[in-house]
């Protein structure tokens, strides 16, 4: 099942077991029991510490497998094989159900331990999802500190009649106790915001005891976190605050243009920059999202946050990125997770053998029709253009596909349903103006990104587009207030640009501050 140099390297992770881990298996006469069987027998090969047994009389999910410790409460479970994304999902649960300590503030841990009640939480998943990860992670830790969690992870694409009868139509989906309790990329701390309402006011007393900072940077995607290293390393007070470290990266697949770096994935990127960050001496606030930005008489800057917490800082980079663009049309909003989708390689696999469409014809829509080509039984592409404007190379594998209509010249004007679920879709042929309708399953909104600088429109001046105007240092309109990456007027917004723009925003910051706190050279006589 795994390849040698696999095993040599889970080898090397297993050697920091600290106790026993027991491996239980429910199983049946399936494929991929087998192939769920024939993995875990080449795991315990690896540890003297590490035991499989199977109870097919268990009435949990086939196929499936709990990790335990004996002595320890410890509820957790794999419905599925923990292959592709969650194979690391596998290992941290091996390492940490097996004694080793997760990398995790004490805080945070005694936070987990602190949570009374009882909490039985299920994440649904796709093996192909960049962000069901992160949500098994945070949950298996948990589940791992405090006995009174459990949490089953579950493959979506092998338990399909759970899927279609608990109406799943994007990855992740967790429930608690049975009910929906949230849906896309959460970590730990988003989780035990929602567990512990009272954390969110404690955090926004803590922020408004701060002292002031030399720069804050508003943001944690690639220009932010590039932003906190510059101005950290000149040895200045940095705080970074932001809803989410990594912005929009972590909903990013495949990375082949990072200079130096011929091919990784967005949330491998994101964890690398909070690492590198945290390397120094930076004050990092997650779940923080801004609500406003002042200047005071004194010209020290304000951020206000929908927390309720306050940071002052000298200069502030914001770097608030970019989210995608939405089509804006009725319906959407109704059946988003539904049937409508923003991300093919985490919600894909859902629509295995239905109708899909996709939501422009630039190389991410394009890309996203490939994809999802080889997954459903056919893709609708529709283009607001006369043409599309993906890359040629794009364009030609695209057309080469069987079961994939291109429209062009069309707008979307509705996302219809039953109610419960997308069922298709209108649009407006733009030449002649007649109005259709396709019967769809599933629609895909590949139209671009929207720059996240709403709070800003009375404080500093945006451009049309509602992106924040710059210059060539990255001053905005607002002195002290600098920006960069995705939510500027820089064009083309890659990573690699966010990164420089990000640095050169930072230098800018702090040659503002040293000009400003400069004294006055008295005028000779």
């Amino acid at each position: 099942m795994l390849e040698d140099n696999l095993k040599q390297q889970l080898q090397a992770y297993l050697e920091r077991l600290t106790r026993p881990v027991a491996i239980v298996a429910s199983a049946d006469d399936s494929e991929a029991s087998r192939e769920m069987l024939a993995l875990l027998q080449d795991i315990v090969t690896l540890s003297p510490l590490l035991s499989l047994s199977q109870d097919d009389s268990s009435p949990a999910r086939k196929p499936s497998f709990a990790l335990s410790s004996p002595g320890q409460a410890i509820q957790l479970r794999f419905a599925g094989i923990p292959m592709g994304h969650e194979f690391t999902s596998l290992v941290l649960a091996l390492l940490q159900v097996g004694g080793y300590p997760p990398k995790v503030e004490e805080a945070v841990l005694e936070q987990i331990r602190a949570l009374d009640g009882e909490y039985r939480f299920e994440t649904y998943i796709s093996l192909s999802c960049q962000n069901c990860p992160e949500v098994v992670q945070a949950l298996n830790l948990m589940a791992v500190v405090n006995p009174k969690i459990s949490h089953t992870m579950v493959d979506g694409a092998l338990f399909q009649e759970e899927v279609e009868r608990l109406q799943i139509l994007s990855v992740p989906q967790i429930f608690l106790n049975g009910e929906p309790f949230g849906a896309g990329r959460m970590g730990v701390e988003e989780i035990l915001a929602k567990l512990d309402t009272g954390a969110s006011a404690r955090d926004a007393e803590k922020m408004k005891a701060k002292d002031i900072f030399d720069v804050l940077v508003v943001g944690g995607g690639p220009a932010g976190a590039a932003a906190a290293i510059y101005a950290a390393r000149k040895g200045i007070r940095t705080g970074v605050a932001a809803e989410r470290f990594g912005g929009q990266v972590l909903d990013t697949m495949g990375i082949e243009n990072f200079i130096s770096v011929q091919e990784t994935e967005g949330p491998k990127l994101a964890a690398a920059l909070e690492q590198h960050v945290r390397h120094y001496e930076v004050d990092i606030m997650n779940r923080q999202r801004a609500q406003k930005l002042q200047a005071a008489a004194d010209g020290t800057l304000e951020v206000q946050f929908e927390s309720g917490g306050t940071l002052k800082a000298k200069s502030v980079v914001l770097a608030t990125g970019a989210r995608w663009r939405q089509m804006n049309v009725p319906g959407e909003e109704q059946y988003r997770t539904r049937g409508v989708a923003y991300c093919p390689h985490c919600d894909g696999p859902l629509f295995k053998g239905k109708r899909v469409a996709v939501i422009g014809g630039g190389n991410s829509g394009v890309e996203a029709a490939i994809d999802l080509a080889g997954i459903v039984s056919h893709v609708t592409l529709i283009e607001f253009d006369a043409q599309l404007r993906a890359d040629a190379v794009l364009q030609n594998k695209l057309r080469s596909l069987p079961n994939v209509e291109i429209i062009v010249s069309a707008q979307t004007t509705e996302v219809t349903g039953d109610g419960q679920k997308v069922n298709g879709l209108k649009y407006k042929e733009r030449v002649s103006g007649e109005i259709r309708h396709l019967t769809l399953e599933g629609i895909f909104v590949q139209i671009g990104l929207l720059p996240n600088t709403e709070w800003l429109k009375d404080t500093i001046k945006l451009s049309p587009r509602g992106e924040i105007e710059i210059d060539a240092r990255g001053a905005t309109s607002l002195p002290g207030v600098f920006a960069a990456g995705d939510c500027t007027t820089v064009p083309y917004k890659q990573i690699v640009i966010a990164m420089g723009e990000g640095s050169k925003a930072a230098l800018s910051a702090f040659d503002h501050l040293i000009r400003s706190s400069a004294p006055a050279v008295a005028k000779a006589a």
